[in-house]
């Protein structure tokens, strides 16, 4: 695990555990080695803090491209930290530029290491789960790994888009982690990954109760994790 990722966790992950002490589910779900694929729902950017938090071993995050390519002293800070926590560099141009992000997430996925994704690809505006994108159909069958879906219940009150930081006092936290899906074998043409990335939705749904919505978010203008 990387020192700074292991600093954060003693740091920010106590924080977030102690602060908002979130309900913690399916914790003997999460593989103790070997690469997995953790799968979530979006609701707010404390969806990453808490899944640090509560998971035990190193979760390589996806960080846009800017954050790498910074200059001056404020850059060479933010580059140190972005590659001091282990993130995956993200292109936000679409395209095969963004597809580097996820032969970035290969070899770190096959050397035994953990990757979050949103399948969404941005934060819910209002709260419903709405259609996953192939993206994570396409990594776990590239980097023969499982997925593990995740149901965050609660952070869009604790950081509500256009939150600077998480706020204190705003309801309880529920992070639920469901059985390994192994896909293995599978066809990769597009309608074998469509449907696999509708079952992993389909179980997201189930650890979070949400409404579903057969069509895909509204595109956000910020950068958010590669699907």
């Amino acid at each position: 695990m990387p020192l700074l990722y292991t600093l954060g966790q003693y740091t920010v992950g106590t924080a977030m555990r102690v602060g908002w002490r979130p309900n913690v589910e399916g914790l003997e779900n999460i593989p103790t080695t070997g690469g997995a694929i953790f799968a979530g729902n979006h609701l707010s950017v404390a969806d990453e803090l808490f899944l640090g938090a509560v998971v035990p071993r190193h979760l390589a995050f996806w960080a846009k491209a800017e954050y790498f390519t910074g200059t001056g002293l404020r850059g060479w800070v933010t580059r140190s930290v972005i590659g001091g926590l282990g993130a995956i560099r993200v292109e936000r141009a679409g395209g095969r530029a963004a597809l580097s992000a996820f032969d970035g997430a290969i070899p770190v996925l096959r050397a035994g290491d953990l990757v979050a994704i949103y399948p969404e690809g941005t934060r819910s505006p209002d709260g419903r789960l709405y259609r996953g994108r192939t993206g994570v159909a396409r990594l776990a069958l590239a980097a023969e790994v499982p997925v593990i879906p995740v149901g965050m219940i609660g952070t869009e009150r604790v950081q509500p888009i256009g939150a600077r930081v998480p706020r204190l006092g705003t309801g309880k936290v529920t992070v639920r982690f469901g059985k390994p899906l192994d896909f293995v074998g599978r066809p990769t043409d597009r309608t074998s990954l469509r449907q696999i990335t509708d079952e992993i939705m389909s179980e997201i749904q189930r650890l979070t109760g949400q409404e579903y919505v057969p069509r895909y978010a509204p595109a956000r203008n910020t950068a958010e994790n590669g699907s």
